[in-house]
């Protein structure tokens, strides 16, 4: 049976909550495999407002070092069995190798989430298809060169869309992700954020994800990754004022407030008693 997500866009910002099972994670909060770690954390997650979770086996940071297929079903998938029979939330599986999407999805994950927009792998838009799964579509490119940064983004994300809807997956199911950090300079990430309500043309929900990521650091005076809260805090915000659905955060407490408040700012939503 198809899965779709529990989530009404539009109604507040839903927040993930990343779970790291690698070794070299650029925001110092890697779990090299470790299950009951990660138990541990998707647990208090989900207890300070994580809507659900992303779990990745493969750092994606500037400079990482590739992980076999092998590797990346070992740290992942005991990692996700274990959480989905802890906690209640939809568990995103963060890899772009079809072989661990599709091990994590019989663990118990219910969303893809590919930085390559499920153009790594050529097998990989028949699976997620055939799962009937949602599918998070984040924009990626070598280099850093664009025409114009945000048109580009957002006809380089349409000819995806277009693909994977080609390939069996239907509209309701596709998120998109502009891609924060990803063939991007820290200006391109800037300006993207800032212009994130222009996404809203493709008409599907958008991910964004800047916890933590260099440019924030870079404009905090070279801050490291634990000294960026207060950073993506901001970009959270603006992010959430210009139109994010989801936000994809390592600091899972502190986001869920920002958003709360962002949301009543922003979608007039009620104070919670």
């Amino acid at each position: 049976m198809p899965y779709t997500l529990p989530f009404t866009w539009g109604a507040r910002t839903y927040v993930m909550g990343i779970i790291n099972v690698t070794s070299d994670s650029f925001s110092g909060d890697g779990l090299d495999g470790d299950v009951s770690a990660a138990v541990a954390q998707a647990r208090a997650f989900v207890e300070v407002g994580a809507d659900l979770l992303d779990v990745g086996g493969e750092s994606t940071r500037p400079g990482h070092e590739p992980v076999d297929e092998a590797t990346e079903l070992a740290r992942v998938v005991p990692a996700v069995r274990a959480i989905a029979a802890a906690v209640s939330v939809p568990i995103s599986v963060d890899t772009s190798k079809a072989a661990v999407a599709e091990a994590a999805l019989e663990a118990g994950a219910r969303v893809v989430n590919d930085v390559w927009a499920l153009a790594a792998d050529p097998r990989m838009a028949a699976l997620v298809a055939h799962a009937g799964v949602p599918v998070v579509l984040m924009h990626n490119q070598e280099g850093t060169h664009y025409r114009d940064l945000v048109p580009d983004v957002i006809a380089a994300l349409a000819a995806r869309v277009r693909f994977v809807e080609q390939a069996g997956i239907p509209r309701a199911q596709i998120i998109v992700d502009p891609g924060i950090g990803f063939g991007k300079t820290a200006e391109h990430n800037l300006e993207v954020i800032d212009r994130l309500d222009e996404l809203k043309v493709l008409g599907l929900p958008i991910l964004l994800g800047p916890s933590r990521k260099l440019f924030i650091g870079r404009i905090l005076g070279h801050a490291p990754p634990e000294q960026r809260l207060e950073g993506t805090a901001a970009a959270v915000a603006i992010g959430i004022a210009r139109g994010a659905d989801i936000v994809r955060v390592h600091d899972v407490e502190a986001m869920a407030k920002v958003a709360r408040v962002a949301d009543a700012i922003t979608r007039r939503m009620p104070a919670r008693r």
